[in-house]
């Protein structure tokens, strides 16, 4: 099976190719320009994000049932000799992973790889789009006429549902790199297959368009060989259907030359938007300023001409070749095209580990990826960068780029995921964490995100077992500063304290005994030890007077005083929520103090800083309807000392205004007869409908919402142009799926023609499965419902 990969034709010299575009052409644009951008949408204005979602293993149930993406060999493991990944994903986010043939890691655990098919994976990388600012991700689809096809369908499906359960967008962009027949088969593919997807609340809509993306048109490349007339068609066709239609298109698409076939010039501009590939082109900052001045710049006046929107491709840089340049490249990339003025940004790649271009969180060092992996992680040019470092720069890249911080050249994004901690702060301080083991959902995590009031705990009645904070380098270390939450009863834990350069070979620096957490001193230990050269330490627990298990809220470490101001600010108190919208919460706290002076505080989501100020209130904006949010504050001091976390506070947001919450949420049913099955019900189409099994009474039909939302209202339509009739049902509803009770009693509605709707009210309550239960039908022996609606109020 071969492996479609966007190459830039390496014989394309950039110098050349950069110096056939003309001053006078650039400003002839500019003077004639009749700019008619579109509003903002799910794409302009966003952050668009691309998505694989193409990796799978043996065992994970995919059809393709191979190493998809992993393997040249897809029939064997992965190794040395049989990849096609030149980055390794941090793994430690996924709750499943599969051996590989490489070496074990260099901490020691196996070398292990994730599937796109398993449900947990495609989530966690959704959820890192919520936590960290990409508003929308564009599934990238091949010729799904081939053997890959039934795997790529289901990742759809998987796509669809992850988007929905972490409030982000999605379209879908197809890719007809060796797509022989597309001409044909892309339409056939939409028609019968993906359009189903638009009735996803969670599709991507731009001008009130479903948006789709054809990626490739025009490129001189031999794996796509179209001419412009059947391309010219396609996009018309997607048009007629009524489609906000994207061209990913070659660098030089307006001078026809070097990626570029010649003659495609009718073709580009028939799209709604343009977005033109980048990725490979550049490789450090003056290059990539040489492209804004020399292409991007004349791209964005063709496109305001002709009120075309401009969707530039923006990107880490290749890992694998040091193109990145610990972030300063990256931010450029985005500096440069939001000074421009682009529409909406399109971020390339989010898990690219083929070409190193992935924005997924990545192996930081040697020590998360196999010891004979043979390419650089992240630190790869000797600055320590958090796994994530990349994602954080996305968050604050898109935050400027949609006006919410000043426009600025210098990177405010640290590799280590916050203020780089002066050498006598809390070096541990978002550091990752590794444990041997955790219970329920305490993870090691939470042991270094400077709340006290979250904890560690390891699995019950199995000592020894042990936490570790790896601080990114070596450094010296000489003091460790334990805690548990300061509500906890007094208990004592007999534990030990190591130290390591490697995470190998570890060395005992505070011996096995007995320390006291006293609630009358806040619970919390400080340990002094003589100076060590460290990057990992671990505690090491053998017993605990107070639960059969080693419990951990912080694992501080600090090195040796070397002068100045050294003491972080006083974390910030009673952070609380004072109000909140459909899209924004509003949290006031209580101000630190410090030795010198506070400066200004962090507000964060997670590891993400959504907003800087100096006052003790934020209005956390562009947030989604019906989300959870957990925030914190932290505060800073001149030095650039931080303080620890806040407490925690967890915020959802209203739904928005008249929000039918059961819109392309799944369904379940008693019975259908024929095609009228229970989906139709909450597509958003009146036209189509369900109907039960005839002659069958009682008949139900319920829709699953997710998680518990409070409802109030629901409204069921049938088809406007049917007869009228009464249907007598009831309202039940469920937290688990399993134990229902009644929302509203059973009654008779009626549905009258031209409108043929009904509204049912009722008290509100906290529900996940709505059901409808049917008794009668004076039309019809059967229960019908063309739209099952539901809404907070």
């Amino acid at each position: 099976m071969s492996i479609s990969r966007r190459k830039f034709v390496a014989s394309v010299a950039s110098g050349t190719a950069l110096a056939a575009v003309s001053t006078g052409e650039l400003v002839s644009a500019w003077t004639s320009a009749a700019f008619a951008a579109s509003p903002p949408g799910d794409v302009v204005g966003k952050i668009s994000v691309g998505y694989q979602g193409w990796f799978a293993c043996p065992g994970d149930g995919a059809p393709i049932n191979a190493w998809w993406h992993w393997s040249q060999n897809n029939n064997t493991p992965p190794s040395p000799s049989n990849t096609t990944i030149v980055s390794w994903p941090d793994m430690r986010e996924f709750t499943k992973g599969y051996t590989t043939a490489y070496a074990n890691l260099g901490n020691g655990q196996p070398a292990q790889l994730f599937s796109s098919y398993d449900q947990q994976t495609v989530d966690t990388h959704f959820k890192w789009m919520r936590d960290y600012g990409c508003d929308t991700a564009a599934l990238q689809r091949f010729n799904p006429f081939g053997g890959e096809g039934p795997t790529r369908d289901a990742m759809a499906a998987k796509v669809r549902s992850a988007a929905e359960a972490y409030g982000r967008k999605f379209y879908i962009m197809y890719d007809v790199t060796d797509w022989t027949n597309m001409q044909s088969e892309i339409k056939t593919d939409w028609t019968n297959k993906m359009s189903a997807y638009t009735s996803s609340p969670a599709y991507a809509r731009q001008n009130g368009k479903p948006v789709v993306c054809i990626w490739g048109f025009g490129f001189s490349e031999p794996s796509r060989p179209f001419t412009p007339a059947p391309c010219l068609d396609v996009v018309n066709w997607f048009k007629a259907q009524g489609c906000y239609v994207i061209g990913g298109v070659p660098t030089w698409w307006r001078a026809g030359i070097n990626d570029s076939r010649p003659g495609f010039l009718d073709v580009y501009h028939a799209f709604h938007a343009i977005s033109p590939w980048m990725v490979t082109r550049a490789n450090n900052v003056g290059e990539l300023d040489s492209y804004y001045n020399n292409v991007n710049v004349g791209d964005q006046a063709d496109c305001n001409a002709r009120g075309i929107d401009y969707l530039p491709c923006v990107m880490p840089g290749t890992l694998s070749v040091g193109a990145r340049a610990h972030g300063d490249f990256y931010w450029r990339h985005i500096y440069n095209m939001t000074r421009l003025g682009a529409q909406g940004l399109y971020v390339s790649m989010f898990d690219e580990f083929n070409e190193g271009n992935q924005i997924a969180k990545t192996a930081e060092n040697a020590s998360m990826q196999p010891t004979n992996f043979g390419y650089p992680a992240l630190d790869a040019d000797g600055v320590a960068c958090s796994s994530d470092y990349y994602l954080r720069i996305t968050n604050d890249g898109g935050r400027m780029f949609k006006g919410l911080t000043p426009l600025t050249a210098t990177r405010p994004t640290q590799p280590n995921g916050g203020t780089t901690p002066p050498p006598t702060g809390n070096l541990a301080l978002f550091k990752p964490t590794q444990a041997s083991s955790q219970n329920q959902t305490f993870t090691s995590a939470n042991a270094t995100d400077g709340s006290q009031d979250s904890y560690w705990e390891s699995a019950n009645n199995a000592f020894p077992q042990w936490v570790q904070v790896d601080l990114g380098s070596v450094v010296a270390v000489n003091k460790a500063v334990l805690k548990l939450p300061a509500s906890w009863g007094s208990r004592t834990q007999t534990l030990a304290v190591q130290t390591s350069v490697d995470g190998g070979g570890f060395t005992t620096v505070v011996n096995s005994g007995g320390v006291g957490f006293n609630s009358g001193s806040a619970n919390t230990a400080t340990l002094n030890f003589a100076q060590a050269n460290a990057r990992y330490v671990r505690v090491t627990f053998t017993a605990n007077t107070g639960w059969p298990a080693g419990q951990l809220s912080e694992l501080e470490v600090y090195g040796p005083a070397t002068g100045g101001d050294t003491q972080p600010p006083a974390a910030p108190a009673n952070l609380t929520s004072t109000g909140k919208t459909s899209s924004s919460v509003s949290l006031s706290w209580t101000a630190s103090t410090d030795n010198v002076g506070v400066t200004g505080y962090q507000v964060r989501q997670g590891s993400a800083v959504v907003g800087t100020t100096a006052a003790t209130s934020f209005n956390v904006t562009g947030l989604n309807p019906s989300t959870s949010y957990t925030f914190t504050v932290t505060a800073q001091d001149a030095a650039g000392n931080t303080s620890a976390a806040s407490n925690g506070v967890t915020v959802t947001t209203d739904p928005a205004p008249n929000t039918n919450l059961a819109r392309g949420k799944s369904t379940s049913e008693s019975s259908h007869t024929q095609a009228y099955g229970s989906g139709n019900a909450v597509d958003g189409n009146q036209d189509t409908y369900w109907e039960s099994a005839n002659n069958a009474f009682p008949q139900w039909l319920q829709v699953d919402l997710g998680s518990a939302t409070s409802i109030g209202r629901i409204v069921l339509k049938l088809p406007a142009s049917w007869g009228a009739r009464t249907q007598t049902l009831s309202v039940t509803g469920s937290t688990d799926g399993a134990s229902f009770t009644t929302l509203k009693a059973s009654a008779g509605y009626t549905f009258s023609p031209s409108a043929n709707t009904t509204s049912i009210t009722f008290t509100a309550t906290a529900t996940r499965y709505v059901r409808l239960n049917f008794t009668a039908n004076t039309a019809w022996p059967a229960s019908q419902v063309s739209e099952f609606e539901v809404y907070a109020s």
